[in-house]
């Protein structure tokens, strides 16, 4: 009888486990190596979206100077109006798409340091009006400002600046914890930032002596 029991039920040697162990990461390996080729693939077409948009745009309307950096605003803005219907989460993408403005503007030989501050700036704005973490945003803009500058072969630097700039400036326009936040995710990123965002907040007028 117990024979009989031990013949239905089926053994586990050290290897099959191993053999299961061992299929179980290659899944699990597989599964995120397939899960970052899509993400890279959607960040590449938010990059190219808003770089043919940004380009498309002002090359219709034939105004270079006057129109690149309006035109950076209104992608972000399209990105944060998205945002309100689709959710938060679309700003997940906001490194690519200010990337792709960046490369757009200077394709068409626009104010690519402009452009950078109002991207920033536009995009902390929208995040704080859907809700959005703020400092988190602008840190992705700023992120995706510094790519497309090294990628058109841009002053790092300079661009850097006016985009952290940006994004503290509407910072300051929504609080001091803001602008706390975004400054936190901004060290290192370039030098006085500090300076920027004491700009950034209203002067405070000192108490008069009685």
């Amino acid at each position: 009888m117990e024979d009989k029991e031990m013949k239905g039920k089926k053994s586990t040697s050290p290897a099959s486990v191993s053999e299961t162990e061992e299929r179980a990461q290659m899944t699990v390996k597989e599964g995120i190596i397939n899960s970052f080729e899509i993400i890279k693939q959607v960040e590449s077409g938010l990059v190219e979206l808003a770089r043919s948009t940004v380009s498309d745009t002002i090359r219709a309307s034939g105004t270079v100077a006057n129109e690149a950096v309006t035109v950076a605003g209104d992608v972000v803005k399209g990105v944060v109006a998205a945002a309100r219907e689709a959710g938060t989460g679309l700003l997940d993408g906001t490194k690519s798409i200010a990337k792709g403005i960046i490369i757009g503007v200077s394709e068409v030989g626009g104010d690519v340091v402009s452009a950078a501050g109002r991207t920033t700036r536009e995009a902390v704005k929208g995040a704080a009006d859907v809700g959005a973490d703020v400092a988190l945003v602008a840190r992705r803009a700023v992120d995706g400002v510094v790519e497309a500058a090294r990628e058109i072969g841009g002053n790092v630097n300079e661009l850097s600046k006016a985009a952290v700039g940006g994004a503290i400036e509407a910072a300051g326009s929504i609080g001091e914890s803001a602008v706390g936040a975004v400054r936190g995710v901004m060290m290192g990123v370039v030098s006085g930032v500090k300076d920027l965002a004491g700009a950034a907040l209203p002067s405070r007028e000192e108490p008069k002596a009685k």
